[in-house]
């Protein structure tokens, strides 16, 4: 071999070290930036899983507090709605209560009611009527309903779907979702407006939203108007409000139930935040001050089942 083919393969060799050099030092400015890029997002995903367990303990202590304001006073003096604030570890706090008794009870409201709400939703009044009478069989003793019941089951049947009516009370307001032949928009509308925890037939027309006030039998736009602002005295002009309702005083009253919805939301700093909603059971002479019956934040899914409420915007 020649000197200068000696010099051209030494050259081949040299060039290929540096293209080699070149491609790890490419290889590994790649893996930097895939491991720059997994340590930020780690380091996000702990902040939020931290902001989670923060959040955590600050619905648990709005409830408590909410729970203290509603036990330290007697039954009748009770208050049935209010809302507070508090700042707690960097975070702050909206609290908002409300009795059960302000929505309408799908396991006790009566079929008038139950088809004033779809009609206040835009139903027309047949298909209200209609909607109520299957929340009803919904609903109905099974083991008691006789002819009626089967016939409502048959229809399930028909209609093709794999399931029954419960035949027994609604466990969850979710279950408004399965009752034949309610359309999804008019559930999602619904939702935000009834209840399984109540225990009434009646709605309070002190708390309740203009809406569920609306389902009252023969309530006009004018009579809600004057209701609305009649109201807004305070619950000394509760009676005066009832007189007003007619013979829709039988689905109305000025009581609470002995449920309570607690709404929390939690504004951090950083700009998150985080809404809850919290449903408790004041119990009478009980060991325990306050039992929960149903928990849900917005980690579980969108809050569809509550209205806005002012104090919370």
């Amino acid at each position: 071999m020649t000197i200068i083919e000696k010099a051209i393969g030494k050259r081949c060799d040299e060039g290929f070290i540096v293209v080699a050099v070149l491609w790890i030092l490419a290889a590994l400015a790649t893996l930097a930036s895939v491991y720059a890029i997994y340590v930020a997002n780690t380091v996000s995903a702990a902040r939020v899983h931290d902001d989670r367990i923060q959040a955590q303990a600050l619905v648990s202590a709005a409830v408590e507090l909410t729970a203290y304001r509603l036990t330290a006073a007697d039954q009748e003096t009770r208050p049935t709605r209010g809302a507070f604030r508090f700042g707690m570890g960097g975070a702050n706090v909206a609290v908002d209560f409300r009795s059960e008794a302000a929505r309408i009870d799908l396991n006790d409201a009566s079929k008038q009611l139950l088809a004033g709400l779809f009609a206040a939703l835009g139903a027309r009044a047949a298909d209200a009527g209609y909607f109520a009478d299957r929340i009803i069989g919904w609903r109905a003793n099974a083991g008691g309903g006789g002819q009626a019941a089967g016939n409502e089951a048959s229809a399930y049947r028909t209609a093709g779907l794999s399931y029954t009516p419960r035949g027994a009370p609604f466990a969850h307001v979710g279950e408004l979702w399965l009752v034949l032949g309610i359309p999804p928009q008019l559930v999602e509308r619904a939702l935000p407006y009834v209840t399984v925890f109540s225990g009434q037939p009646s709605i309070n027309v002190l708390d309740a939203a203009p809406l569920a006030l609306a389902a009252l039998p023969g309530m006009t736009p004018e009579l809600l108007n004057a209701v609305l602002t009649q109201r807004g005295a305070g619950r000394q002009n509760g009676e005066y409000v009832l007189g007003m309702l007619g013979p829709a005083q039988g689905s109305a009253t000025l009581d609470g139930s002995k449920a309570t919805r607690v709404r929390v939301r939690v504004a951090f700093q950083n700009g998150r935040m985080v809404d809850a909603s919290v449903v408790i059971l004041i119990p009478e002479d009980a060991d325990e001050p306050f039992r929960v019956l149903s928990w849900r934040n917005d980690a579980d899914g969108p809050l569809d089942d509550e209205p806005p409420r002012a104090g919370l915007r």
